[in-house]
């Protein structure tokens, strides 16, 4: 898929570009809910949201709901991807999110760095807007006649004929 011809980008690093950014790899290492809480956080939703796919799994297989894809970051992974316009699928997501998910929270937080280094420019074209509307008439006063007329000197109510000399 294409926008305006251009092809789709690829993520700005790798899932297992580590080494590319060794502190962000070393800090989802060691504090890995950290890492995706600021990764949530920095995306703009709410920076407990990846709890979710700490406390879900463990909290719903003892409800006997068993839960292999961690919710918070199969979501924050593609609507990363659909805000940026990343190539992609959700197929790829879901593996990634079930099989890599540490790793898929570094390459988050990396695309989030390159971002912010690397602002989006989006050209806006700002076209005039006239409004063109008719040129309101005023048309005379009409009398309303009624349709038989009533003759001179009799008012008629339903049951009652007044007649007047």
């Amino acid at each position: 898929m294409a926008i305006a011809g251009k092809p789709l980008p690829d993520w700005d690093s790798d899932v297992l570009g580590c080494c590319q950014d060794m502190k962000t790899c070393c800090y989802g290492f060691w504090c890995c809910p950290c890492l995706a809480c600021t990764v949530s956080g920095n995306f703009g939703e709410n920076s407990c949201l990846p709890l979710c796919d700490i406390c879900g799994p463990g909290i719903l297989a003892a409800c006997g709901i068993p839960i292999c894809v961690p919710p918070a970051v199969l979501s924050l992974r593609a609507g990363m991807r659909n805000r940026y316009g990343i190539k992609g699928s959700l197929c790829k997501d879901i593996v990634l999110s079930c099989f890599c998910e540490w790793c898929s929270w570094c390459q988050m937080h990396r695309e989030l760095k390159h971002r912010k280094k690397n602002p989006t420019v989006i050209t806006i074209q700002n076209n005039p807007v006239v409004s063109m509307q008719p040129i309101p008439t005023v048309q005379p006063a009409m009398m309303m006649m009624p349709a038989q007329p009533v003759a001179t000197g009799f008012v008629s109510q339903p049951t009652v004929v007044i007649q007047t000399k």
